[in-house]
């Protein structure tokens, strides 16, 4: 088996509500998508998404990824697309670095590798839990009452999980913990996410007036040197994603012990192939996972809920869909879908979605 051909689409994904992170430090209306379908010589066909939040949040915006699949394509055109590893080798050498340009091609490779196995990707990559994951909403609001509203539309969609966006003003911030703690439901999972937000003097004085609370901060600094440096002055449990990208950084934070739970955003790091082995160092150190995509459509959020599934379910807190925060859906109402706050694995091969391609326009590059 070989691949043939690789088509590309830009997808504009408007999001139902104005969304803000770090307590209205960056404002977001539309998500830039970009579609990969790689087609083989004996038919087979396996889609991948590669959605980055904006180009105000983390270096990596769509055009860059399209641009890194117009370099990537000639490298991997001819090559078995079940062999990941060969195809990770390829881009990786082709393209030092750039690794949300490579995600939606690995993620392609997995749903052709799925197929061909005629198992989940989940099942393929070792094995798939069935437990149902908690799906995370994601709560960018600037006020106390704006957060309070918007974790009642979530509620009132089944969600048991949150990641309540602050940052960026100490006594705005303590204010905001402490109200969304005292309307926490029994069972619920918070997550406070500061989106680099904080300086080291704000995050401890933050984490300080709330340890009575013993609540999870995400990212609460900008790098990991400067949540390695306050690591041992709060009693507070951190969880790091914007500065988890490269296999160097998780062996850092375990070796360290910067951080307690990671938050393996796929596109952010490359894919499920360079995911797998930070879940492995996660669980070999005892670190608690968050798994998401970074933006995008029912097919990165399946994507995020394969890479859930092999993780033990005691280590998996939830997984962050985007779907519900989207005005279009490309993929028809397929695909795992919201029941009562959770996602559930899909039991067919691959993936376990493909997209419309009537609603995907018009091709934007073809290699092959």
């Amino acid at each position: 088996m070989k691949i043939s051909r690789i088509s590309v689409y830009q997808v504009d994904l408007p999001l139902e509500h104005p969304y803000w992170l770090s307590g209205g430090r960056l404002k977001f209306e539309v998500l830039d998508a970009t579609l990969v379908k790689i087609e083989t010589d004996d038919g087979l066909v396996g889609w991948g998404e590669g959605t980055p939040w904006g180009h105000t949040y983390v270096p990596a915006h769509g055009p860059g990824i399209r641009a890194g699949i117009e370099t990537i394509a000639p490298f991997i055109l001819g090559l078995d697309p079940r062999r990941l590893l060969d195809v990770e080798r390829a881009m990786d050498l082709a393209l030092p670095g750039h690794l949300y340009a490579k995600s939606p091609i690995d993620m392609a490779c997995w749903d052709i590798a799925g197929q061909a196995a005629g198992v989940p990707i989940a099942d393929l990559m070792g094995g798939g839990s069935r437990t149902p994951r908690p799906i995370a909403s994601s709560v960018g609001a600037k006020t106390v009452d704006e957060t309070r509203a918007v974790l009642d539309r979530y509620r009132q969609r089944g969600y048991v999980a949150h990641s309540v966006k602050i940052g960026g003003d100490v006594e705005r911030d303590i204010a905001r913990v402490r109200d969304v703690e005292s309307i926490r439901l029994p069972g619920e999972i918070v997550l406070y996410d500061v989106n680099r937000g904080w300086t080291r003097q704000q995050a401890l004085r933050v984490m300080h007036a709330t340890q009575d609370l013993q609540v999870i901060f995400e990212q609460p600094c900008e790098s990991l040197d400067d949540i390695a440096a306050i690591s041992g002055k709060h009693a507070a449990p951190v969880s790091v994603d914007e500065a988890l990208v490269t296999l160097q950084d998780a062996a850092r934070i375990a070796r360290d012990g910067c951080a307690e739970v990671f938050g393996i955003k796929l596109n952010r790091v490359g894919g499920l192939t360079k995911a797998a082995r930070m879940r492995d160092i996660a669980l070999a150190h005892g670190i608690d996972m968050f798994v998401m995509a970074t933006g995008g459509s029912v097919l990165a959020d399946t994507e995020a809920l394969h890479l859930a599934a092999t993780i033990p379910d005691a280590n998996c807190h939830a997984v962050w869909a985007c779907q519900d925060m989207l005005t279009v859906d490309i993929a028809g109402g397929r695909g795992p879908r919201n029941i009562d706050g959770h996602l559930h694995l899909p039991e067919t091969p691959g993936l376990g979605v493909h997209p419309d391609e009537e609603m995907l326009g018009e091709v934007v590059a073809h290699y092959g």
